[in-house]
């Protein structure tokens, strides 16, 4: 059995997780602690405060409590608010606190595009234009080219929350570009994990969402890999295998 820990703000669309426990089908766990959210609001010193050591150090012994082997900050915009840097020292801290490999869903992104080798994507996010485009400059430090951003206006976690898979699909057809090799969705509020496949179907190219991403991450990091054709594209690639010299 492998355990998983993931420390989750509020209580938007948390369900993702089992339901993806669910559909990995395999002897995975994945275990969830609430963190404070504080104020709810995607507005950048509200995200930067809930993204704060504090408020995740407070998680990381119930974590360890459940036996998880590796813990995900899984929180996009309270991770990329940091910038770059800052994401990497917040992820070192988390790491530190909790005496485990760790990451954040802002990195499990970059690392998913990587994973699909594609080199330019879409933004298609619920927050507000001003948060979305921090994202955009993080992805940018990353190495990976943003053709297209759009963002939707949503303040609140918990009006993303409500959304069902009509204002998703809307919102990721909205977001894509002709040149995008794939579309993210970065918002850990917003349910994805039943959407996944048919988001890909209809846009006929890879959709990377922010629960999916964060699990993946997860598992990255103990080194497992999952067939899980309904979570998408990136739970059915084959390892790269190096040509020997």
């Amino acid at each position: 059995m492998t355990a998983l820990g993931f420390l989750y703000p509020g209580h938007s669309a948390e369900d993702d997780y089992p339901r993806i426990e669910q559909l990995l089908g395999s002897d995975i766990r994945l275990a969830l602690v609430h963190t404070d959210i504080g104020e709810d609001a995607h507005r950048v010193d509200a995200l930067l405060e809930m993204g704060s050591a504090n408020r995740l150090a407070a998680g990381v012994e119930e974590l360890r409590l459940e036996g998880a082997e590796a813990v995900v900050w899984s929180c996009t915009s309270g991770s990329f608010v940091f910038g770059w840097d800052g994401a990497h020292e917040q992820v070192r801290r988390l790491a530190l606190a909790a005496g485990l490999p760790a990451s954040s869903t802002s990195f499990a992104f970059a690392h998913a595009v990587r994973e699909l080798g594609a080199r330019q994507v879409a933004i298609a996010a619920t927050y507000p234009e001003d948060v979305a485009t921090h994202f955009t400059s993080f992805l940018k430090a990353a190495g990976i080219e943003v053709v297209a951003m759009r963002g939707s206006g949503i303040i609140t976690a918990a009006e993303v929350g409500t959304w069902g898979y009509d204002e998703v699909l809307a919102m990721a057809r909205a977001g894509d570009h002709p040149e995008a090799e794939a579309v993210l969705l970065p918002d850990t509020a917003l349910h994805t994990a039943a959407y996944v496949r048919d988001l890909e179907t209809e846009l006929g190219k890879p959709v990377l969402t922010a629960n999916q991403v964060t699990v993946w991450e997860a598992l990255r990091l103990v080194d497992r890999r999952v067939n899980a054709p309904a979570l998408g594209t990136l739970f059915t690639r084959e390892p790269l295998v190096q040509a020997e010299g």
